[in-house]
């Protein structure tokens, strides 16, 4: 092999001399060779012609004769050379004429003898005439030397031709420079692939030749004579021990190209080398030796019988085989190994990809100049097409798609080395379960973006790669293998994994998240691998919006437009949520398409997930853990939005996804799916969900209340339906019509007030008398529709919870306050709940409207007695208690036993007018003097009109009147008669009040005035001076009895005349 390896040395020598030669000669033929191009049989026959043999061998010393030396001549003997020899070449080498040959060649430089350089010029010229050096040659490498076309002589001739060209001779006028020539010629032809400018176009031919050189030179540094002296002293620094043959050399040199140390010359004639590679793979002999067979075996070779094209770029060769890698085919070992180096290489120098230097020159210049090293051009031309540092020309951006594709860093992170010098501390701490090299590196360090893990140059390097990542499936490897079979069965590409061209690469991943989340019944589902990886890159996407393109392609206006100074983590998807009505229609799309899918999954919220992790541990880990999500996650972080746990950002952040629910009712996965079908029925084109809650909720109550057997809306949807009312009550904004009838009121009057815990619906309550018109509208209609369902009183569900756990677990849940207000003077009632619960029946006092069961129980007595009140009555104002006051005082013996019960119900804590009733002696004020003995008045129709007599007696009413029915003062005359009667034995705090009402009663039937005849009556007939009454009412229509029969006949006299008749 050894000794094959010098006859390539020495013929590609030769060759070299030859076309130098010819070149200076202008096309003069040479002896022998004449103008005529043999056909490849015939010069394959002249080849083996020239293999000694018996019959031939004095034929060819004949012909050779002339030109050979005499034998035993030692080149190293010649007076011209001995010198050199003697002081560069091993002794023992001075024997052999091709090893002193080989010797001088190598330290050419070295050299400063003209007489050595005409000998060795003329002794190589002898060389290419002698008929014998083939029969060697070929006698050597039989094998290498037939599948070497170069050697054959009519396209030497054809090679003569083409380098004799002077354009590309330039000033060369050394001819014995080795490699100069061709050096020249292999820089022109990268150069012609990196300009516009085509004017000094290569010919097909040459190129092949130029290339077919560097090819001959893979095996051996030495071949490339340029090279070779070029980087001789690098060689020595870097690699010393690397031993020469099979392109060892070269990896090693490329692999150091980088060093400080590198001389600029030599770094300069690497990369001329390596992009000859990307031109033609079969430059790098280890790597075509390496892939040999696996580029048969996957038909990945270039068609021999057309001129080079793609086909031989390094580009598609690696494309190939990677493709075949990730569907899982075999590749060997050692070919995987060299495309690692080569990905490695194109990742790290920008000028390996001729379509980079050509369309990316001005973003280069603008944006990344000095930026040369380790990939740095690369990841800031990255940088710029996120639009981090400007903009980026389309042809530069597919140039860059192109480059990541071939090198596919997705699958081995560590091709990528300014990622992987940038994340190197970030993977040893966060990611130091997973092997090197695997490509779930890359998905570990997108789970830690944004943590306290995360380094700021590992971020950016990251974001920068996985932007292009994200922008052709294909480049996730793990999703390219659990997918494949799932995209070709329901997205219509058979045959996509063998071209890349038969769909666009996002449309391949928009097609199967969009199957992602069927359900059994839509059919066509991916399979559950394939599912976690689309929910992997989905999550990975909410990250940042420019992972994800076709948001980005149909949003960039309107980002522009609404988001411009949102630029935080994950701010500018929510502010095109929030701006959604305002996007155009394709933006509008996407964005609602994406934030259905969360609502469905809102685990794809990687930065909400994050942020609620210590709440979803707590009281939601149940549901997390599920496989599939269903809405169920984001049901149970709203549900529980104010715990403890529950810290700033995951509030805001689900009270966001509450507020964006809004805009649609499709976005709340949950209620889409139970209601949907109710919604095209009773609720068509209605697309806002507070719209869509309305209308269903007033349909299922008109059907309560008509007792409609068959209610129009599905129990499915009615149970739904109840929790977004819930949900709606907890915050002003998730009731748009309200928010925005009441935003200046809110300025105004609660102003400090923070949203949520329905803080600020109950500021407005509270100022509800200064509230604008439209606003107390609003607030009126929305006490209205919480005193008949007072579940959706979130502050009093709040508040309450507890004491309805231990009072009230029983009761319905439109009866709950009625419940609570029945034991609100229980020892065991929370001071904060029984503060609550009066404010419900002060709010109650103001209408009866407000209280259903007083309305209900009393509509036929209401318009009977207060029809006069009732026809002042508005929406916008209450009565002010008005009509409650009516039954109370003028109707309480009239109206239903019920009414009565719910009338005397509008109390307090009884304290104030206990108060009152005591001072009743010392109130000035007519007008409050009334309203107390009222009060007392009131308090003979019920007990339950007086709560502090009420509280007092309760055991007393147990024990004693428990079968008498509350009402029409019955439950009051049975403590009186037990009061009187001196066998029964009441309560001393009982017997005590109802002793002070007596007196007060006593008192009341002295100082109030009568407001009838029957008052009158009921007076008199009661008081102590009755018998004295009487008689005086007695004498004085006595009086007026006497005094009219004497004055009617003093005022009409009659004559006598009359008299007399």
């Amino acid at each position: 092999m050894a000794a094959c390896g010098r006859v390539q040395l020495l013929l590609l020598l030769l060759l070299l001399l030859s076309l130098c030669l010819l070149t200076v000669q202008a096309l003069k033929p040479l002896p022998g060779f004449g103008n005529v191009h043999l056909p490849a049989a015939a010069m394959h026959q002249q080849f083996r012609a020239a293999l000694p043999n018996p019959g031939n061998n004095a034929a060819a010393a004949a012909a050779s004769s002339g030109s050979r030396r005499p034998t035993g001549w030692k080149l190293a003997e010649e007076q011209a050379c001995r010198d050199d020899v003697t002081r560069l070449c091993p002794k023992h080498s001075w024997t052999n004429n091709l090893s002193v040959l080989e010797c001088l060649q190598d330290k050419k430089e070295v050299s400063s003898t003209s007489n050595d350089d005409d000998l060795l010029w003329n002794y190589k010229l002898n060389l290419t005439t002698d008929p014998k050096f083939e029969s060697v040659a070929l006698e050597v490498c039989t094998s290498t030397m037939l599948e070497v076309s170069l050697l054959r002589r009519h396209n030497i001739l054809k090679y003569i031709h083409y380098f004799s060209d002077s354009k590309w001779l330039g000033s060369f006028t050394d001819l014995h420079s080795q490699g100069e020539v061709i050096a020249c010629l292999e820089r022109a032809l990268v150069r012609e692939a990196e300009q516009k400018d085509k004017a000094h176009q290569i010919k097909d031919e040459c190129k092949k030749a130029i290339m077919r050189v560097a090819e001959l030179s893979a095996d051996d540094f030495h071949l490339d004579r340029y090279l070779y002296f070029s980087c001789r002293d690098d060689r020595e620094r870097f690699c010393e021990h690397v031993r020469v043959g099979e392109g060892r050399v070269y990896k090693c040199l490329f692999n150091h190209k980088f060093e400080e140390a590198m001389s600029e010359k030599c770094r300069n004639a690497l990369t001329t080398r390596q992009k000859l590679i990307a031109q033609d793979y079969k430059v790098s002999y280890s790597l075509a030796k390496a892939c040999k067979a696996d580029l048969r075996k996957y038909h990945c070779n270039p068609d021999t019988s057309m001129p080079r094209a793609r086909e031989a770029r390094l580009s598609f060769l690696l494309l190939c085989l990677e493709s075949a890698v990730h569907r899982g085919r075999t590749v060997t070992g050692d070919c995987q190994g060299e495309m690692l180096d080569y990905r490695r290489m194109l990742m790290e120098d920008f000028s390996l990809s001729p379509e980079i230097v050509l369309h990316c020159r001005g973003e280069i210049e603008a944006h990344c100049s000095g930026l040369h090293r380790k990939g740095r051009t690369l990841h800031c031309l990255m940088r710029v097409t996120r639009g981090d540092k400007g903009t980026v020309d389309n042809l530069c951006q597919t140039a860059l798609q192109t480059l990541i594709q071939s090198a596919d860093p997705g699958a081995d992170y560590r091709i990528d080395r300014a990622l992987n010098e940038a994340c190197e501390s970030v993977i040893q701490t966060a990611c130091k379960h997973i092997r090197s090299g695997d490509p779930m590196i890359l998905s570990c360090l997108m789970e830690h973006l944004y943590t306290e893990k995360m380094v700021q140059d590992c971020e950016h390097s990251l974001l920068e790669l996985q932007y292009f990542i994200s922008r052709d499936w294909k480049l996730d490897p793990i999703l390219y293998r659990k997918c494949q079979n799932d995209a070709s069965r329901l997205c219509y590409t058979p045959g996509w994994n063998e071209s890349s061209e038969l769909m666009p690469p996002g449309a391949v991943f928009s097609c199967l998240y969009r199957h992602a989340y069927r359900t059994e019944e839509q059919g066509r589902r991916l399979t559950r691998d394939c599912k976690v990886e689309v929910q992997r890159i989905l999550h990975q996407r909410a990250l940042d919006v420019k992972l994800d393109p076709e948001l980005q392609k149909r949003c960039m206006t309107d980002l522009g437009k609404w988001c411009s100074e949102k630029t935080d983590t994950g701010q500018e998807l929510e502010c095109l949520q929030d701006h959604l009505e305002e996007l155009v229609s394709n933006c509008r799309d996407v964005v609602g398409n994406l934030t259905e899918l969360e609502s469905e999954d809102i685990q794809i919220e990687a930065l909400l997930i994050r942020a609620c992790e210590a709440v979803i541990q707590s009281h939601c880990h149940d549901v997390a853990d599920n496989q599939i999500d269903m809405g169920n996650l984001l049901e149970c972080l709203v549900q529980n939005k104010h715990q403890r746990e529950m810290n700033d950002k995951c509030a805001v952040g689900v009270t966001h996804f509450q507020l964006v629910q809004m805009k649609d009712f499709r976005f709340s996965y949950k209620f889409k799916m139970a209601c949907k079908e109710d919604v095209l029925k009773l609720c068509p084109n209605i697309k806002k969900k507070a719209d869509v809650v309305i209308c269903l909720s007033t349909t299922v109550r008109n059907d309560t209340l008509q007792d409609v057997k068959d209610q129009r809306v599905s129990l499915k949807c009615r149970k739904q339906l109840r929790v977004e009312e819930l949900e709606m009550s907890e915050d002003i904004r998730l009731e748009p019509e309200l928010h925005d009838a009441c935003k200046k009121d809110i300025n105004k009057f609660c102003s400090s007030v923070a949203y949520g815990n329905a803080q600020i619906i109950e500021c407005l309550k509270e100022n509800k008398k200064q509230l604008s018109q439209v606003c107390h509208q609003k607030i009126f209609k929305l006490q209205e529709t919480e005193m008949m369902d007072p579940e959706l009183d979130y502050q009093l569900m709040r508040v309450c919870k507890q004491m309805i756990k231990r009072f009230c677990t029983e009761s319905d849940a439109k009866n709950m306050l009625q419940c609570l207000k029945l034991n609100k003077n229980s020892e065991l009632m929370d001071p904060k709940c029984k503060q609550m619960i009066t404010k419900r029946q002060i709010t109650q006092n103001t209408d009866y409207r407000l209280n259903p069961v007083l309305r209900k129980a009393c509509k036929a007595d209401i318009p009977k007695f207060c029809q006069s009140i009732l026809g002042k009555a508005s929406d916008a104002n209450e009565l002010e208690g008005q009509v409650i006051s009516c039954l109370k005082l003028k109707y309480a013996d009239q109206i239903t036993r019920l009414c009565a019960e719910e009338a005397a119900a509008q109390e307090q804590t009884g304290q104030v007018e206990e108060c009152l009733k005591n001072n009743l002696l010392k109130i000035k004020q007519d007008e409050c003097k009334t309203e107390v003995l009222n009060m007392l008045k009131e308090s003979k129709a019920d007990i339950f009109v007086d709560p502090v007599l009420h509280t007092a007696c309760a055991l007393d009413l147990k024990h004693h009147c428990a079968a008498i029915n509350p009402g029409r003062g019955r439950q009051m005359s049975c403590l009186m008669e037990a009061l009187q009667d001196k066998q029964v034995r009441l309560q001393p705090e009982c017997k005590r009040r109802l002793q002070d009402r007596v007196d007060m009663w006593s008192y009341a039937a002295k100082v109030a005035p009568a407001e009838g005849f029957s008052d009158l009556a009921v007076q008199v007939m009661t008081s102590p001076s009755k018998n004295y009454i009487l008689f005086m009412i007695a004498l004085a229509v006595s009086l007026l009895f006497l005094v009219g029969l004497l004055c009617g006949r003093i005022t009409k006299r009659v004559t006598r005349e009359l008299k007399d008749r």
